[in-house]
């Protein structure tokens, strides 16, 4: 891997009052790092500001990856600030680390953000969440982050001449398979999958259909949509349309198929899978590592099959987006918060990313490297990633859609939703992925 080199100094006059920080998560380790400057004219020049920036990321972010590469030490996130400190004499950093999820940061931020971490973590879905209620800061010198990432990844964070999220890597699911059990043909089609009959295998499929982030991926697969208006409040939604009710008969078909399990919260999918009950599994690189190492010389994935819709092949879209690192405009050193989420997201830091957790890169030159094209869930991810149906940055989608979406859902599983009663269930769900929420 090349060497660090250290960031261009981004514009210092930026800095805003808050009050204390607090940790997000359970986790609230501390690393102080003394660094002085060293070496010709910029030890005479520069004068080093002492200043202490808090850090939100993941658990997975802050682990021990000695094992992967000894540099790494016993948390992933420390190395990668630590790096960045080193390479900015004109700041001297304590870091303060806490543990909070992407999909967890607008909860956590939006209960006190002056008191929220400087640099986070987020799920492109809070984005105007984020935006509006002042929380995200918009960030300057982003012209190698956009000219080294994808437009779509950028434009959903740009809001107006605004960029407010630096990506780190796309966010959505694929499928994996056991190929002992299934051929690269086999899943092509999820009604060739439903229809092997596999010794040993009560399974042949299985996926959160309760969970919009799936199930949503039928509707739209289908050529449903939803749509918002300017003011992202007011939603369209067709998904009780000719097109809706045949998506929601594959979903009710799949429910009442004993070849089928539905994933849940407990990971059902996955430690079945392990047990070699499951022959193919939806989920994204965040189960990488456990997918590969239940299946072994087994392990294969791909995008995901097509459904047939009213007789006709459809490629099955997913829901998806992308992660971002964003900056507390609370912040009191946004300029270091700055500098610090573009390192966080830059070549280096996701190249890092990718070799201790197998996280799938942005960085377009990234593609090119041996590892990353050679990795079969990234490969499977940059494949149906192409077929991503991009998560509205709304309110009202985070309001609504989820819980209506996994009412319906959880409806064909339990069987309270049939046949006979399954328009009547579709137009209630529209009804309520529409109901203003305005305030």
């Amino acid at each position: 891997m090349k060497k660090r080199t250290k960031l261009t100094a981004l514009l210092m006059a930026m800095v805003l009052v808050m009050g204390s920080m607090t940790a997000c998560g359970s986790k609230d380790d501390t690393a102080n790092t003394d660094n002085s400057s060293t070496g010709g004219d910029t030890a005479t020049t520069t004068e080093t500001k002492d200043i202490t920036l808090t850090v939100w990321s993941p658990q997975d972010d802050q682990a021990d990856f000695s094992k992967v590469d000894a540099k790494y030490g016993d948390n992933l996130l420390a190395y990668m600030c630590e790096a960045f400190n080193e390479a900015h004499p004109e700041w001297n950093i304590t870091f303060k680390y806490a543990v909070c999820s992407e999909g967890d940061a607008y909860t956590e931020l939006s209960k006190d953000a002056a008191a929220g971490a400087d640099v986070f973590m987020y799920a492109g879905d809070q984005a105007t969440s984020l935006i509006k209620n002042g929380i995200a800061q918009p960030l300057l010198g982003l012209d190698d982050v956009k000219a080294n990432n994808g437009e779509r990844a950028i434009q959903a964070v740009t809001n107006g001449s605004d960029t407010y999220g630096v990506p780190f890597t796309p966010n959505t699911w694929f499928l994996y398979y056991d190929k002992s059990k299934l051929s690269e043909e086999d899943v092509q089609s999820l009604d060739t999958i439903m229809s092997k009959d596999i010794a040993g295998t009560p399974y042949n499929f299985t996926m959160d259909l309760d969970n919009g982030w799936y199930n949503g991926a039928f509707f739209y697969s289908a050529g449903c949509t939803t749509t918002f208006d300017d003011d992202k409040d007011v939603a369209e939604c067709d998904f009780n349309s000719a097109n809706g009710l045949a998506a929601a008969n594959i979903m009710l078909g799949l429910a009442n198929n004993k070849k089928f399990l539905c994933d849940d919260d407990t990971h059902v999918g996955l430690a079945s899978l392990k047990k070699g009950k499951v022959a193919a599994y939806c989920s994204g690189t965040w189960d990488a590592k456990p997918v590969k190492k239940a299946l072994g010389d087994n392990y294969a994935a791909t995008k995901l099959p097509t459904i047939n819709v009213n007789g006709e092949e459809k490629q099955m879209n997913s829901i998806g987006d992308y992660k971002y690192l964003g900056v507390n405009a609370n912040s009191e050193n946004v300029d270091a918060a700055q500098a610090l989420a573009i390192w966080l997201g830059s070549e280096e830091c996701q190249l890092d990313r990718f070799i201790a957790r197998g996280v799938s890169p942005t960085w377009k030159s990234l593609t090119e490297n041996e590892d990353v094209k050679n990795d079969i869930a990234t490969t499977a991810l940059a494949e149906q990633n192409q077929y991503t149906v991009i998560t509205p940055a709304s309110e009202k989608f985070n309001t609504n859609y989820w819980p209506a979406m996994e009412a319906l859902g959880a409806g064909m599983v339990n069987g309270e939703i049939t046949e006979k009663n399954i328009q009547k269930n579709l137009d209630k769900t529209v009804e309520n992925i529409t109901t203003s929420v305005s305030k």
